[in-house]
């Protein structure tokens, strides 16, 4: 939901994000309206109704496990290997090999954030920003450490560090080793932001953040300081939430570019070294993008899949048929790209030109968490709880 940045402020799911408006400011209504397509004075626009496609893929299930139910937050699953680690809000997590559990621990306490996992560690959040930090091999507690506010996101793993990013984006390095705290990297933020799972991106030696205001920064991994930042939105309009323009997921990175999605703002792909604008696109995304050697695909918040020529920003293709469904996050998975929605349908849309290729139903629960790559094919976590290890042929 749209909150005051304040500890404590309870998270949503996914489509309800711009749902709820906390009282305490005076044009807090009237712009919910304009932003909130269930509000009673919106336009009164349906869910887009699934017909029958023409199938020109096969979607099969690898294997299926249950891990807890996510309740109100958004748990993604860690893929290292063929091992799958996952969390459930209760504080139960689980490893999982080939879809055969290995070990199912209790945190002690419930869980809001998670999961990240290297070959060693296994690391959740909580609520009240305690860290906790597991033995991949055995479940065993290995270190607790805290921070300043309570943790929707997965945290990220590597290079001896453990990244979290907390609810008021206070970013913290721990040393993996002892949970030690390294450094920590934090900016002012408007006076009202996107409640979100959000979290970093480690890759080799820099993390990528998505930031309240539009803005994306690479960060160095050994200090905490900034290498570069770009503009992904301006916010702009009458009111604060008008002007909301948050990055709400998770950057992509290929090749030399850095691509980011914004709420009320737009598509951008950076040069990875210098952060150096590269082209945008004018759209609105809470879900987020994922790349290939081609394209960027978008899912936006009208329930459309979007892709733009990767180099050029070109218009490729737009799926308008999963209209306010929910989507998620886009997987570019070989010659597919893979969307779940609300209902817990993952649909297999074609790369050439985003015509339906295969679907599938889950548990019926929302598929929140980004989908995941896993050797062989793909990985989905839904709300209720159930993992399906997906394969596409």
């Amino acid at each position: 939901m749209i909150a005051p940045r304040r500890r404590g402020a309870f998270p949503v799911a996914p489509l309800a994000a711009v749902l709820l408006a906390l009282a305490g400011c005076s044009t807090v209504g009237d712009a919910v309206d304009k932003i909130n397509p269930f509000s009673s004075s919106a336009p009164k626009v349906k869910m887009a109704e699934l017909t029958p496609i023409d199938t020109t893929a096969q979607l099969r299930i690898l294997w299926q496990a249950s891990v807890g139910n996510a309740g109100e937050f958004v748990f993604t699953p860690a893929v290292v290997g063929k091992t799958v680690f996952a969390a459930a809000k209760d504080g139960s997590i689980t490893r999982i090999e080939d879809g055969r559990q290995v070990w199912r621990i209790a945190a002690g306490q419930p869980i809001s954030g998670g999961v990240g996992a290297d070959g060693k560690l296994v690391v959740v959040g909580t609520m009240k920003g305690d860290v906790l930090a597991f033995d991949a091999a055995t479940g065993k507690e290995i270190w607790k450490a805290h921070t300043s506010s309570d943790i929707l996101a997965a945290p990220a793993l590597g290079n001896g560090i453990v990244v979290v990013r907390s609810g008021d984006s206070h970013i913290v390095a721990y040393d993996a080793a002892d949970g030690r705290r390294r450094w920590v990297y934090q900016r002012s933020t408007p006076a009202l932001t996107l409640r979100t799972n959000v979290g970093v991106l480690l890759e080799d030696r820099t993390i990528f953040a998505g930031f309240p205001g539009g803005k994306l920064v690479a960060i160095n991994a050994a200090n905490g300081s900034a290498v570069w930042e770009g503009t992904v939105a301006l916010p702009k309009g009458a009111t604060e939430l008008e002007r909301v323009a948050d990055i709400t997921s998770a950057p992509a990175l290929n090749g030399r570019q850095a691509c980011a999605a914004a709420f009320q703002g737009r598509v951008a792909c950076f040069d990875l070294n210098s952060g150096g604008p590269l082209w945008t696109k004018e759209l609105s995304s809470r879900a987020g993008l994922d790349s290939d050697d081609r394209n960027v695909y978008v899912s936006d918040d009208n329930g459309n899949v979007l892709a733009f020529d990767r180099d050029s920003g070109s218009s490729v293709w737009k799926q308008d048929k999963l209209a306010l469904r929910g989507l998620s996050r886009p997987l570019a998975l070989g010659s597919r790209v893979v969307v779940a929605d609300t209902q817990g349908v993952v649909h297999v849309l074609r790369r050439e030109d985003g015509a339906f290729a295969a679907r599938l139903t889950t548990d019926g629960s929302a598929i929140a968490a980004d989908p995941q790559r896993i050797p062989g094919g793909f990985l989905v976590q839904t709300r209720n709880g159930a993992l399906y290890a997906l394969s596409v042929e």
